[in-house]
C-alpha cells in the first residue's frame, strides 16, 4: 500500500557511507528503508510522487555501499561494462608484443624516454588481453611467438571491429621478402627488421600518434 505524505511528495537523501575503503556493491533491491548492521548502510533514492517509492527498472532505483570488512553482500566494483571502449587518454599508449623480455624492456624505456605509456605482452594471446583493457594508438608485434605468433594476431585484430583501426608495425628477425609480403595481406601498416632503427620506429609511432589526435 502507499502513504501519503500531508506535506506534499517526500524526498529521500543518497547518503555515501565514506571511510570504507571504496568497496561498492550493486543495487540492492530494498522497499525504500534505510538499513544499518553489519557494517552495511543502504540508501535508497525514491522518485518524488505521492507514493514516496521509485519506479520499478529505474536505473536510479536503489543503491548500497559495503564495507570490505564484511561478507554480507557480494562487491561489484564500478568498472565499465566495456573498458576499451573508453577514448585513449591524452598520453599515447604503444602495446609492445615480443616473446623476448629483453626487447620488451629495451623499447619500453626507448617510448618511456618519449612521454609514451607502454603495455606489454609476451605472445599475441596475452596482447588480446591487453587490447580488451585499453586500446593502445601503436602495436608493435614480433612475429615468432609462443601460443599465437605475430601473423595469427594481426589477423585477429584486423578480424574484430573493435580493433580493426589500430596501426600496427611488424618487427622481426625475419626479413625475408615472402614474410614481408604476407604481413602486409594480413593487414600490417609497416615492417621493420630487428635490430630496428630507434628515430624511424619513433617517427611512425608519432605520425600515428598525431593521426588519432585528430580523429
Amino acid at each position: 500500500s502507499t502513504h501519503q505524505c500531508p506535506s506534499g511528495p517526500s524526498k529521500r537523501t543518497r547518503r555515501v557511507a565514506a571511510g570504507w575503503s571504496g568497496s561498492i556493491a550493486n543495487t540492492l533491491p530494498s522497499s525504500g528503508r534505510t538499513m544499518r548492521g553489519a557494517g552495511i548502510v543502504a540508501a535508497r533514492i525514491a522518485t518524488a510522487g505521492r507514493t514516496g517509492r521509485a519506479a520499478a527498472g529505474s536505473p536510479e532505483a536503489s543503491a548500497s555501499i559495503t564495507s570490505r570488512h564484511t561478507g554480507a553482500a557480494p562487491v561489484v566494483p564500478l568498472v565499465p561494462a566495456n573498458p576499451a571502449s573508453i577514448s585513449p587518454p591524452a598520453v599515447p599508449l604503444v602495446l609492445v608484443v615480443d616473446d623476448s623480455i629483453t626487447v620488451r624492456r629495451v623499447t619500453q624505456r626507448l617510448l618511456q624516454r618519449e612521454g609514451y605509456r607502454v603495455s606489454m605482452a609476451a605472445d599475441g594471446l596475452q596482447a588480446l588481453e591487453r587490447l580488451a583493457e585499453e586500446l593502445p594508438s601503436v602495436i608493435l608485434s614480433d612475429i615468432e611467438m609462443p601460443r599465437m605468433d605475430g601473423f595469427d594476431l594481426l589477423r585477429n585484430v584486423r578480424g574484430n571491429a573493435q580493433f580493426k583501426h589500430l596501426p600496427t608495425i611488424m618487427i622481426t628477425s625475419r626479413i625475408a621478402e615472402k614474410h614481408r609480403e604476407h604481413a602486409f595481406e594480413l593487414g600490417a601498416n609497416h615492417y621493420l627488421g630487428k635490430p630496428y632503427n630507434e628515430e624511424e620506429l619513433l617517427s611512425l609511432i608519432r605520425r600515428y600518434a598525431r593521426e588519432e589526435a585528430t580523429i
